[in-house]
């Protein structure tokens, strides 16, 4: 193992300038420095006659799966709690997911290790369907002894699965689409986020289709089916709604599974079904009642359905337990935080003074420890921003923002909200608009497609218009249309405004610069 760690920096991967000083070091002679420099050639050869092998694989490397930005310690938080708290049937799943976010994110060795657990499990657990669950295991095998130069070993697993692919009657070469495959890429696929919902969706569809009565490809569509807010057909009838009838196959195989009840109750209370959804979560709170995910997945339904003091009520009790839990402190924030809306709704006569200060105080202490708990929880502070916003403490919500916005290690749906609650600070409350435009730009420049995106880019048109309504020359709101007009993929139309823009700021950097990029653009 150590031999191979060490191989991460292979000499295939050293400069020209370091490869000779490598050679001098040892006294090589020039002929067989040339003869060392064919051997570097025919390695590369190999590494990109490999790959070509390797991208045709089914595996969590060739699944396109955006590493960039993301948020890995809540992934890894709620891939351990799989594991730790034996959700899934097939334990190698979780195993493999780690072996492919170890890899990519540099920590050879402990991606050594999960592989090493997913073969172990390969061999106790699916000793009789071995070869069906080598597939995805094997990929990632040959991939990671691909990145640290082990070239040998990664071809040794393409054989294996050369062999076991030639098994089954549909298969290429190196991969086989069976139901193993479909249904634990799309497992994986819902573990990174909303972008992959749909994909999942089809993925696990596909699975069933050929694996009818199999439960962890039905509880993996009705989740997938659940997340990308399937249309109900008629509102009046659940049993009409897809996801219904997907999360009560689910449960008619999986009884017990806490989350597929949450996930019911949820539908269900959108028919205003309130007897089955009671139901449902008084049978989630007996079977899992130290459980902080289900609890907190628990309160959070109860507290959108508006039952704040329930939810409270499980939230404290859970929190005993589990004293730490960033998740639990945020929820209990949140219902305290529902409190006070409510109590500001209130006519002056009932407005209770004191009470407003308690439960400011409570939002204040629970969202802060959320985020020192868990500093990934940047909706945490969000929240905690909002309270102090609310309170006229305009120097926290400062001292808030310049906090966020300085922090690197952000997906992009984080970075996107945190940009356009500030912009909307700015606006709103500073009375900023141009430190506002900035940042809502910077939010838009994200592209992340959602409901806050459209709402900036809607912002963004209506200042720009506004400005335009006051003065026809105004550079900033040409500068604004241009950038909605790139960002929509209208090149010609950027361009137009602009060079608007440059013709009433003729040394704006941000123009020039727009400008030319969209000039070079094929």
């Amino acid at each position: 193992m150590a031999r191979l760690i060490t191989c991460c920096c292979s000499l295939t991967e050293l400069t020209s300038q370091s490869q000779t000083s490598f050679f001098s070091f040892l006294g090589t002679s020039c002929e067989e420095l040339e003869t060392g420099d064919q051997l570097l050639e025919n390695s590369d050869a190999e590494k990109d006659s490999l790959k070509v092998k390797l991208l045709q694989l089914q595996c969590h490397f060739t699944w396109n799966l955006q590493t960039e930005h993301f948020n890995w310690d809540d992934l890894l938080e709620r891939i351990h709690y799989t594991i730790e708290s034996d959700i899934v049937n097939y334990k190698v799943m979780p195993y493999n997911l780690l072996t492919f976010i170890n890899c990519v994110r540099g920590n050879c060795e402990e991606s050594f290790n999960n592989l090493w657990e997913a073969e172990e499990i390969l061999r106790k657990c699916h000793q009789f369907e071995i070869e069906k669950w080598s597939i995805v295991t094997y990929g990632n095998a040959a991939w990671v002894y691909y990145h640290v130069g082990e070239l040998e070993e990664a071809q040794s697993y393409l054989d294996k699965l050369e062999r076991i692919c030639q098994q089954f009657p549909d298969a290429t070469r190196y991969t086989a689409m069976i139901p193993e495959v479909y249904g634990e890429k799309g497992w994986s696929l819902l573990k990174f986020g909303w972008k992959y919902y749909e994909e999942a969706s089809k993925c696990t569809e596909k699975a069933v289709a050929e694996d009818a009565d199999n439960v962890e490809w039905n509880t993996a569509h009705a989740t997938a089916m659940f997340r990308i807010k399937e249309t109900f057909g008629d509102p009046q009838f659940p049993e009409h709604c897809k996801v219904v009838k997907q999360l009560h196959r689910a449960l008619e195989l999986n009884p017990k599974d806490s989350f597929l009840k949450i996930m019911l109750a949820l539908r269900l209370q959108e028919f205003k079904r309130k007897e089955e959804f009671y139901r449902l979560l008084k049978e989630v709170l007996q079977n899992s009642p130290d459980d902080p995910y289900i609890i907190q997945y628990t309160a959070k339904v109860l507290r959108k359905a508006r039952y704040v003091d329930y939810a409270l009520q499980i939230l404290k009790k859970a929190l005993k337990l589990r004293p730490n839990s960033a998740l639990l402190h945020h929820q209990i924030g949140l219902c305290y935080k529902n409190r006070l809306l409510e109590l500001k709704r209130m006519s002056q006569k009932y407005y209770a003074q004191q009470e407003r200060k308690e439960l400011i105080e409570l939002c204040k202490y629970h969202f802060q420890t959320a985020f020192d708990q868990k500093s990934s929880l940047f909706c945490a502070l969000l929240d905690l921003a909002e309270i102090y916003e609310g309170t006229q403490e305009y120097s926290k919500v400062d001292e808030i923002y310049e906090k966020l916005i300085r922090i690197e290690d952000c997906n992009r749906l984080s970075r996107q909200l945190i940009l356009w609650n500030y912009g909307l600070y700015q606006l709103d409350i500073k009375r900023s608009l141009l430190t506002a435009i900035h940042h809502f730009k910077e939010c838009l420049k994200l592209k992340v497609p959602s409901k806050k995106n459209e709402d900036c880019h809607a912002i963004l048109q209506q200042i720009a218009e506004d400005r335009l309504d006051e003065y026809s020359r105004d550079s900033v709101a040409f500068g604004i249309l241009g950038l909605i007009h790139q960002l929509d993929g209208k090149k010609s139309e950027a361009i137009g405004f602009f060079e608007r823009a440059l013709e009433c700021d003729r040394h704006n950097e941000e123009f020039k610069s727009a400008l030319r990029e969209l000039q070079q653009a094929p």
